[in-house]
């Protein structure tokens, strides 16, 4: 296998449009490379990682429920990977050590200040899920400068972790899933929650999503409609999938293998079609 080989984790990942990115991004260098998605069993991804890499894998993407899994693989870990303890990105080292990065905060914050022109700084935030995805954002949007952080997940425990290790009781703290119908309105909802992905619905009540709120899916396609259609029907001013983010968050990726930053916005526009 060539040194020039990459590929995206994940269980499902059949969905995944990891290879169609980073082929359109090395287009733009004329660069070769092969770039494949590998379905792995959680039992089975350690193994999976390391096959990959000894074959001659120089990098690989990261996706559910697989975050924590790579953090934990690693020999080293950037600071937004320390920050979250999970990461989406795994790059071969010369000597043949793991190096894990988590660019999925950058990635989301730059979709949405950047890609869709909004400005994040004192947003009263919800955080739907504590969960890998859920971790990387988080600290993320505190730096983008939003007010609050409330998070909620189907487990408390995982919540609280998540606010404990930011640390700022002030601004980042938890609430329990079963009071939502109670803790008000929002004007920034992420929905970090793996629901969409397996196809399951979140029933959340319309009363938190405030006025001129925007409403963003981490996931994208059609794990995100189930979402932003409550978004919508419950009267947000912005409702938004990840698919700018995924695009990001492989830009940052294709940007640590080749030293290149390639250009994402004609990516995006490819993938998003006429609606972009």
């Amino acid at each position: 296998m060539s040194s020039t080989s990459f590929a995206v984790f994940g269980h499902p990942i059949s969905h995944s449009l990891s290879p169609r990115i980073h082929q359109a991004f090395a287009q733009q260098f004329g660069i070769e490379l092969t770039y494949r998605t590998i379905d792995a069993a959680p039992e089975d991804f350690d193994t999976a990682v390391r096959r990959f890499f000894d074959d001659g894998g120089h990098g690989a993407n990261v996706t559910l429920p697989h975050k924590a899994a790579a953090f934990a693989l690693a020999d080293e870990r950037s600071d937004a990977a320390h920050r979250s303890g999970t990461a989406n990105v795994l790059t071969r080292l010369p000597d043949g050590r793991l190096a894990a990065h988590n660019t999925d905060g950058a990635g989301m914050v730059r979709d949405m200040t950047e890609r869709h022109g909004v400005d994040l700084r004192g947003h009263n935030t919800l955080l739907l899920g504590a969960g890998g995805a859920g971790q990387g954002v988080a600290w993320r949007l505190l730096d983008a400068g939003v007010d609050t952080l409330t998070i909620v997940n189907r487990s408390p425990q995982a919540a609280d972790v998540l606010a404990d290790a930011i640390g700022e009781p002030g601004r980042a703290h938890t609430r329990y899933w079963a009071d939502l119908d109670d803790i008000g309105s929002y004007d920034l909802i992420v929905n970090a929650t793996s629901a969409g992905v397996l196809g399951a619905s979140l029933q959340l009540p319309f009363s938190l999503v405030g006025s001129r709120a925007l409403c963003y899916d981490l996931s994208y396609g059609n794990a995100a409609q189930s979402f932003l259609a409550w978004a919508k029907t419950a009267g947000a001013r912005y409702a938004f999938d990840g698919l700018g983010m995924l695009v990001e968050t492989a830009a940052d990726a294709f940007e640590l293998w080749h030293d290149k930053r390639p250009d994402t916005d004609p990516v995006y526009r490819m993938l998003r079609g006429p609606d972009a």
